[in-house]
């Protein structure tokens, strides 16, 4: 594989559309890859670099159709699409192996590239998301996309009100993310989502691929049920740690307790 030298933040040309990719810390430091969720961009793992970056090479991608990278007319934004491209934008990274870690529906693109690359992949962590749809207890309604860009920040903070703990008070540069969410893209990743989960669940996606998993859950989330993050300790090996007090996006609202497992969880892979 011949790997062309990138910049810390590049944009990488795929057959199918343009990735925007973010690399910090160390190049020769162990590999973390952050996924974020439907509703975020890379930038949504911004709060937690500090606390990764002294000891991890960070890569952190923005998913087709979101943050900065391209919206091509026609394009799939399934799961395995999606991982498709992730792998692809590795491979021109010249990344040898990752810790994949998702925040919600970042977490099947995580246990999809898994399944993709079981080579590339040293272990995985699932931050928020549930193990199958009948986890998810959130009651969205239609939003209409052309009101969308003209939505104040009272109205943005009311649409995502459910992706933070009660009482949370939501970032202005969070919202800025939002607004520039492609709501197209948004649904089409939820049909993605939910397509994947219905044809086998994570419980049984992870079992079958025995890599190291670790399981980090606000308690107080809002758009997955909890109570399901316990249905990952049926995964062998499985770690599970609740985050009480925190909502659906603990790497936003408290970085330095979301950090604290995951930092644990790599330096017991690098001791293997």
């Amino acid at each position: 594989m011949t790997v062309t030298p990138y910049a810390a933040e590049s944009t990488l040309p795929l057959a199918d559309g343009e990735i925007h990719v973010c690399q910090d810390g160390p190049a020769d430091a162990p590999g973390v890859l952050l996924i974020h969720g439907t509703a975020a961009s890379a930038r949504s793992w911004e709060p937690m670099l500090p606390l990764l970056t002294g000891s991890h090479r960070v890569i952190r991608v923005d998913l087709l159709g979101c943050g900065r990278s391209s919206t091509p007319d026609g394009a799939s934004y399934t799961v395995e699409d999606q991982t498709r491209r992730v792998a692809e934008a590795l491979d021109l990274l010249g990344v040898e192996s990752v810790v994949a870690v998702g925040h919600s529906s970042g977490s099947a693109v995580a246990t999809a590239l898994a399944e993709r690359r079981p080579d590339l992949v040293t272990g995985i962590v699932v931050i928020n998301f549930g193990p199958d749809m009948a986890a998810y207890t959130e009651k969205t309604a239609a939003i209409d996309p052309a009101r969308w860009p003209h939505f104040t920040d009272d109205q943005l903070r009311e649409a995502v009100r459910s992706g933070f703990a009660p009482g949370y008070r939501i970032p202005d540069d969070f919202l800025e993310q939002v607004r520039a969410m492609n709501l197209l893209v948004f649904g089409a990743t939820t049909v993605g989502v939910r397509a994947y989960l219905d044809e086998s669940g994570l419980v049984e996606r992870l079992t079958a691929l025995a890599q190291p998993l670790l399981v980090i859950f606000g308690a107080e989330d809002l758009r997955w049920s909890p109570s399901a993050a316990a249905e990952y300790r049926r995964v062998p090996g499985a770690t599970v740690e609740m985050l009480a007090g925190l909502g659906h996006s603990p790497n936003l609202e408290n970085p330095r307790r979301t950090a604290a497992p995951l930092l644990a969880f790599t330096r017991s892979l690098a001791a293997r």
